[in-house]
């Protein structure tokens, strides 16, 4: 009874229903589960819409896939605790019934238990081995955590761009139904032919597909940006405030490359995990040597003689010593090791590319900003000369496109702009380049 209380106990644990939250203010985000400082120092608090860090604040903690990986990581943990525990003795019996013989036999019995001391020898290998597995799963979590913040960057900026370039088109399709009217009402009233028409109708059409564009582009951010928050599919996305911007200069950069195996929590993880297959693979050779298993036994035959002695069990190194196997770790050591040096070349060129990306956008962006101004107010006095007869359409239309094509490249700038300083930061594992407009108000 005390053997059977020690027992685990069965439980059930039924699927859900598949029903998430219908408002972010149905859930939290606490700061304690933040991986990082500037997510720890804000209150979540959607009541007045989901800033940039509100936003990651959520992922972080209700991504489905960060759940998965927290699972990932229970499982990583109970491997570390079964790797520790020692190997159960064995206990053995036997008995022999006398059939058919002369009188003064009795039953015989065999009693023994036994012990594999190679299971403990290998125990502190096995236990080194699981605990380096377990920090690297953790570690591993933690990237995704800051992958999972850049990724809520990312798609806050996404979601904010394309609904200020459909602001941009549902204006522009109103300002051309004037003009788009003048045109019909010209063609039906055989004033205009099909071949004069043209522009103008082209110029309606062009507008009305990039409208269904750039809302389908929405539906498709917006429920990207839902199902890493793990809202509902109707749920509302009140998103308020300026994007995620970082600026770091050259000695920030530079002192956060010096720093990168230290800090960047996947390349931390790949160095528990070679530290894990070092033990792996010091665990295969001890395993070489032979394995013994010791008993004690205590047995009496037929003739009622009681006899005690011991067993010893070896496996003799004749033919296999273990030899595949660390063969195998010891390739799988080198891969690691390669592995790992191929990572910090990856993430040194991919600084460098996005450096150069961040200034050359920046002096692009500069420079777009311009040039939309420009073009914004010639749209404005095109459509003043035009109502007042002074501009012929096919002029004024030009104007409106070349107006709308330069603010919708801006907005593609600014997007692209902060899509690679995100990266950038992602990259290096930096959280100190956070821009003076980070705040909600």
């Amino acid at each position: 009874m005390a053997l059977l209380a020690a027992c685990a106990n069965y439980r059930p644990l039924p699927l859900g229903d598949g029903h998430y939250a219908t408002r972010a203010a149905q859930l939290q985000a606490p700061a304690s589960a933040m991986p990082v400082p500037e997510l720890a120092a804000r209150r979540f608090d959607p009541a007045d819409g989901l800033d940039v860090t509100e936003v990651a604040m959520l992922a972080v903690v209700n991504s489905p896939a960060l759940k998965l990986q927290r699972d990932a990581l229970g499982i990583a943990q109970a491997q570390a605790f079964a790797a520790g525990l020692l190997p159960d003795p064995q206990l053995g019996f036997g008995a022999d019934f006398p059939q058919n013989s002369g009188g003064g036999l009795i039953k015989a019995y065999n009693l023994g238990l036994s012990e594999d001391v190679s299971a403990l020898l290998l125990r502190s290998s096995r236990k080194r081995v699981a605990n380096a597995q377990t920090e690297q799963v953790n570690l591993d979590l933690l990237w995704a955590e800051w992958q999972t913040i850049a990724q809520a960057r990312l798609l806050f900026d996404q979601v904010q761009s394309l609904r200020a370039q459909q602001i941009e088109l549902d204006a522009e399709q109103r300002a051309l139904a004037p003009v788009d009217q003048s045109v019909q009402a010209a063609l039906a009233a055989g004033n205009l032919n099909y071949d004069s028409a043209s522009a103008g109708l082209n110029a309606m059409a062009d507008v009305r597909k990039r409208v269904a564009d750039n809302a389908v582009a929405v539906h498709q951010a917006e429920s990207d940006l839902r199902q890493l928050l793990g809202l509902a599919p109707t749920a509302p996305l009140d998103l308020v405030g300026a994007p995620y911007e970082v600026d770091p200069d050259a000695a920030q950069l530079a002192a956060a490359l010096a720093d990168l195996p230290r800090r960047r929590p996947d390349l931390l993880a790949l160095q528990a995990g070679y530290r894990a297959q070092e033990a792996q693979l010091r665990g295969a050779i001890l395993a070489q040597f032979p394995a013994i298993t010791l008993g004690v036994t205590h047995a009496r035959d037929t003739s009622n003689i009681t006899t005690n002695g011991f067993s010893v069990g070896i496996t003799l190194p004749l033919f296999n010593r273990n030899r595949g196997n660390i063969a195998i770790e010891t390739a799988t050591r080198q891969q690691l090791k390669d592995d790992y040096a191929a990572r910090l070349l990856a993430t040194r060129s991919d600084m460098q590319r996005l450096a150069a990306d961040l200034r050359t956008l920046g002096a692009q962006q500069t420079a777009q900003v311009a040039h939309a101004k420009q073009l914004d107010a010639a749209r404005a006095a095109a459509e003043q000369a035009w109502r007042n007869g002074l501009l012929d359409w096919p002029t004024y239309l030009v104007i409106r496109a070349n107006a709308l094509t330069a603010d919708s490249d801006l907005i593609a700038l600014r997007q692209a702009r902060s899509t690679a300083a995100i990266a950038l930061e992602a990259l290096l594992g930096r959280t100190d380049f956070v821009h003076p407009r980070m705040s909600k108000r």
